[in-house]
């Protein structure tokens, strides 16, 4: 009576801890099912359903939406264990003042893992953009026990050559995660006058030193010029602010909308 996408959905809202009541309420699908669903799930063939469970491991088949979904992960991103079998769920905090970041995310997830269902899950501020599956681990081998800024973060060596192919999605990603782009302005004397001047520059902040540096190499290798900003709270942030290299980042990334 329902497919799979009605299937995944449903029981993704449950693993966020609703009620079957409230599931059933929003859906339109019985209690019944549901429960029935969370002790009767599919089994998950890890070689074909995965590329990196494959017997000669590979990329994904999207390396573009990978890339985009990588730099989302280390910025505002997290992978969960989930219980009753349902592996894995990988969640992608976005603002609720960016649609079209959370459009993006969601087109990005669904891209990298298209068997799979993406829902998204209202907080308080924000979207948490939510997709279940026993390979997320797979696709990012960063995932581990704690905050990210307090592990070593390293790509594999797969992932770095999908952002070297790709460096502008990757550090879309990164930007549209933890980084910003943000007008500012300064007065000077003209002609015995305060004339304003309005120049635009971008940020990236994060508490990992090494997701930094992941950014700061990919921006050198973009050609675009950076610079360290000053820390707050402890996290560590980067600013781009000569003109030229706005431009490029504007040409490749653009303001969050």
């Amino acid at each position: 009576m329902y497919d799979r996408t009605a299937r995944e959905h449903a029981l993704a809202l449950v693993a966020q801890g609703r009620s079957l009541n409230s599931v059933s309420k929003q859906t339109g699908i019985s209690r019944y099912a549901i429960r029935s669903w969370q002790t009767r799930i599919e089994p998950v063939s890890r070689v074909t359903q995965c590329p990196r469970c494959e017997p000669v491991p590979r990329p994904p088949a999207d390396t573009h939406a990978y890339a985009y979904l990588l730099g989302l992960y280390l910025g505002d991103g997290c992978l969960s264990r989930q219980p009753r079998h349902r592996g894995y769920a990988l969640r992608i905090a976005c603002a609720d003042a960016w649609p079209g970041l959370i459009a993006a995310c969601r087109e990005a997830m669904k891209a990298v893992r298209p068997m799979n269902a993406v829902c998204l899950v209202q907080c308080q501020g924000c979207v948490m953009v939510t997709s279940y599956s026993h390979h997320w681990p797979c696709l990012f081998p960063q995932h581990g026990p704690g905050k990210k800024h307090e592990r070593r973060i390293r790509l594999d060596a797969w992932q770095q050559r999908i952002v070297d192919d790709h460096p502008w999605d990757f550090l879309r990603g990164l930007i549209h995660s933890d980084g910003c782009r943000i007008t500012n302005w300064a007065t000077r004397p003209v002609a015995g006058k305060r004339k304003r001047y309005e120049y635009p520059r971008y940020f990236f902040t994060n508490m990992s030193t090494d997701i930094i540096r992941l950014c700061t190499d990919t921006l050198d290798a973009v050609g675009v010029e950076w610079k360290p900003s000053r820390q707050s709270r402890g996290a560590e942030n980067i600013s781009v602010a000569r003109k030229d290299s706005v431009a490029l980042m504007d040409a490749h990334i653009g303001p969050k909308y």
